[in-house]
């Protein structure tokens, strides 16, 4: 349920209604907005009595919620979120680049590839310090040196970097050396890590799982939300089918209709999702035209010899064409306003 109060209500009333909420056993969470304040109403077993709050002062209207995530969901908040990671914005009508190689694998290659892609037109820097792999006997990571190379990235370019944290243990590490925290695919669904990215004054990144319904993934959201961690972004990156063309099967019409569900800004991973570089660009391309806030792509100076995930890496010529043709189909919806 949603308690949205008029334009002139006072701090006194909305904390009367906060208590009131509370008083009956409810957890409450304002929600500011640009006109009003609006009070979203959590932790209800089942129907909430609206009669309870309609008579208070200050007090508008309350609206039922129909969806299982609430925090997320458009009814709670109508406008964009906007997430402002250093000078970058992403969502609403901003295009954002992440871009990066699979894994960081030295300083020099780091390095190297943020220049690449920076001077390309990519916004932040990505690369796996910790890498969840399939086989145990894949390359895992660098750990906390890999972390150090990331943070040296940033100082050296001024572009923020965005990395995975894997589990609870590590959580607080990549918190202290990145700007943005990624939840993968696989933690989609790992309540405990999502509670803990809750907890977090850091951006959190979501990706969706393998095989998860578009519902699942915006719970996951709701968790990180829950906890009070309102910088959220939410990464589609292809589920699990049975096609064989491509690594994952690209799920296109969840961007629409999660753009229609949630005010949270929602980024495309083609990279995973093809598994193959020649699909890339094409996905891109598509991702922005479906109305994507943004890409994560992978890009390595050397895919042949990259130690995760090479095949999908775009070479940096290929990224600067991806670039071009990318800002090309977003300038057509988002055309610039013309200088007054």
């Amino acid at each position: 349920m949603l308690v949205v109060m008029n334009k002139q209500a006072t701090p006194e009333e909305i904390d009367a209604v906060l208590a009131a909420i509370e008083g009956k056993g409810y957890a409450a969470r304002p929600i500011p907005g640009g006109e009003r304040v609006a009070i979203g109403v959590l932790h209800n077993k089942g129907a909430v009595d609206a009669s309870h709050f309609l008579g208070l002062s200050g007090v508008q209207d309350v609206i039922p919620v129909t969806r299982p995530y609430k925090l997320v969901s458009r009814e709670f908040q109508p406008e964009d979120t906007i997430v402002q990671v250093g000078d970058v914005l992403i969502g609403g009508g901003n295009l954002t680049l992440i871009a990066g190689p699979c894994a960081v694998e030295s300083e020099a290659q780091c390095l190297k590839i943020a220049q690449i892609v920076q001077r390309a037109g990519a916004h932040l820097f990505r690369g796996g310090a910790f890498k969840p792999r399939t086989s145990p006997y894949s390359f895992h990571g660098l750990g906390e040196e890999g972390l150090k190379i990331l943070a040296l990235v940033r100082e050296t370019t001024g572009m923020p970097v965005i990395t995975e944290a894997l589990d609870t243990d590590t959580f607080g590490l990549v918190e202290e050396y990145t700007d943005v925290i990624q939840i993968g695919a696989r933690n989609m669904q790992n309540f405990s890590l999502l509670r803990r990215a809750g907890r977090s004054h850091k951006p959190v990144f979501v990706k969706r799982g393998l095989a998860a319904t578009i519902d699942e993934w915006l719970m996951a959201a709701e968790y990180v939300m829950e906890g009070g961690n309102t910088q959220v972004i939410l990464c589609e990156r292809g589920v699990r089918t049975f096609a064989h063309h491509s690594r994952n099967t690209l799920d296109l019409s969840a961007v629409p209709v999660v753009c229609k569900e949630s005010h949270l800004p929602v980024i495309v991973d083609p990279s995973h999702a093809a598994g193959r570089r020649d699909q890339v660009i094409p996905l891109s391309r598509a991702s922005v035209a479906v109305g994507a806030h943004g890409l994560m792509v992978e890009v390595h100076h050397n895919p042949e010899e990259a130690l995760s995930d090479g095949a999908q890496s775009l070479y940096p010529e290929q990224f600067e064409t991806l670039c071009r043709e990318i800002q090309a189909i977003f300038d057509v919806f988002h055309p610039p306003h013309p200088v007054q």
